[in-house]
């Protein structure tokens, strides 16, 4: 799901409701609750929060029925994130008000494991979980009972993670502004983070056409392996380490190849760039750099520092640049297809650094475009995204019935690590193998569209 938000977290607004929800919480479930305390919870899905799974009965309301859910401006709704390695949560009101949020952080495992390892970050989910939802209803100064829904993502993301989110959420229902304030559909999307990398044309709330995507390894992951070779320090992850140490190297030192050069497609792939980046601190002449890594940058020798920061400037430079080349591209079909397009919207972890954010800031200028950015606090794991996702669903009616008061604990979940969240663009379509097991699943927009043609 995109999270667009505003720049401070407490009591923030999102002045167009519409748009919050957009490029990072793609997948996400709803679970409706009452208006007032009573039992009764329908249930709705969380690019994390773009995609939603609904029941095919939930999807088709009457016209009445959705004017009469969009009109309403006092609906509260609690978000939970748990895809991958932190534990999110937050209470938004339909009228863009943020009044809470609240995340847990699992740096240390990432520090521990050099990477996210999923049953660990499960295990530190279920540690957390009450606790973080718990706080983000004390800070909103509620109760389960206030809540008119609850949204959390079923997808994509690790397995493991997502099942904790759901099963949280499925058992309180069982019980109980944007900153750029003229950002208006169409507009594109680029989403940037540790398990995907996304390019997409919004054309409106569950109306998307995917430009591009990943079909390896996403940009995230490829920032945290360099950083772990280089022994940098994890504890923030690998994303502001490598930026940070790239500020003392030269850019041009190590020439690593620009992924997918003869792809004329706007896919991304960063498995190559990974093996580029370990056979280079293999090849290093300096006291075998390998070994070397396991020392940290801190207690690193002057030689060995420089040598480290030339590598880690040299894969920013092209990493970046193989987002740059797709970004472009993308732009020249999105145009072709929406000649309107005003802005291009960056959101995810790796939206945070501030070298990505100046490079694409080139690339949109030279298209006459303008590109939007939420600050870095919401551009990692928040709950704010999945709660505004599942807010702007439940306003058009699409949401889950409640589970069952005693609902079996061998019940399987509808979990979606890989869920497409439109349909991919002609040109840009791949049959890479992890695209192929992607498909399985229909797409979030083909399910809307279709619901809505059967709509009276």
């Amino acid at each position: 799901m995109v999270s667009l938000a505003a720049s401070t977290l407490s009591r923030n607004f999102f002045p167009n409701p519409s748009l919050s929800c957009t490029v990072r919480a793609l997948r996400t479930t709803l679970l409706r609750l009452h208006s007032k305390p009573t039992s009764w919870v329908p249930f709705m899905p969380s690019l994390k929060s773009f995609s939603a799974h609904f029941s095919a009965s939930n999807l088709n309301m009457s016209k009445s029925q959705n004017e009469t859910l969009g009109s309403q401006d006092d609906l509260v709704v609690l978000g939970i994130e748990t895809s991958c390695d932190d534990t999110a949560a937050a209470v938004v009101r339909s009228n863009g008000e943020i009044l809470s949020q609240v995340v847990s952080s699992q740096a240390d495992l990432l520090a521990r494991y050099g990477g996210v390892a999923p049953k660990m970050a499960e295990g530190a989910h279920m540690q957390v979980i009450d606790q973080v939802v718990q706080d983000a209803l004390d800070k909103a100064s509620l109760t389960e009972g206030d809540l008119s829904a609850i949204a959390v993502t079923i997808g994509p993301g690790l397995s493991l993670c997502l099942r904790v989110g759901v099963q949280k959420a499925r058992k309180i229902a069982g019980i109980a502004r944007l900153i750029e304030r003229d950002l208006q559909f169409p507009f594109m999307a680029l989403l940037i983070s540790g398990g995907h990398n996304l390019l997409i044309l919004a054309r409106d709330l569950g109306h998307y056409i995917q430009l591009g995507t990943t079909i390896d390894d996403a940009i995230g992951e490829a920032y945290d392996k360099t950083a772990k070779w280089l022994g940098l320090d994890m504890r923030r992850s690998g994303g502001p380490a490598i930026e940070e140490l790239a500020r003392e190297g030269d850019a041009e030192a190590v020439k690593f190849s620009t992924p997918m050069k003869q792809h004329k497609d706007c896919n991304f792939s960063y498995a190559g760039l990974k093996t580029q980046v370990r056979l280079a601190i293999e090849s290093r002449s300096m006291e075998a750099m390998c070994s070397n890594a396991k020392i940290p940058i801190s207690s690193a020798s002057s030689e060995d520092r420089s040598s480290r920061a030339d590598i880690a400037a040299s894969f920013q430079r092209v990493a970046v640049l193989h987002l740059e080349e797709r970004c472009e591209r993308a732009i020249e079909w999105a145009l072709k297809i929406e000649p309107s397009i005003k802005h291009l919207v960056v959101s995810g972890g790796v939206a945070s650094n501030q070298y990505v954010r100046a490079r694409l800031d080139q690339v949109v200028r030279k298209k006459n475009l303008q590109l939007v950015c939420p600050p870095p606090s919401l551009c990692t794991d928040n709950g704010v995204m999945v709660a505004w996702t599942g807010l702007e669903h439940f306003r058009m009616g699409r949401y889950d019935p409640p589970p069952p008061a005693n609902e079996p604990e061998d019940y399987v979940y509808d979990l979606r690590p890989r869920w497409p969240l439109g349909e991919e663009y002609s040109e840009g379509r791949s049959e890479a193998r992890s695209l192929r097991t992607a498909r399985i699943h229909p797409s979030l927009t083909s399910l809307i569209q279709a619901s809505m043609r059967q709509q009276p």
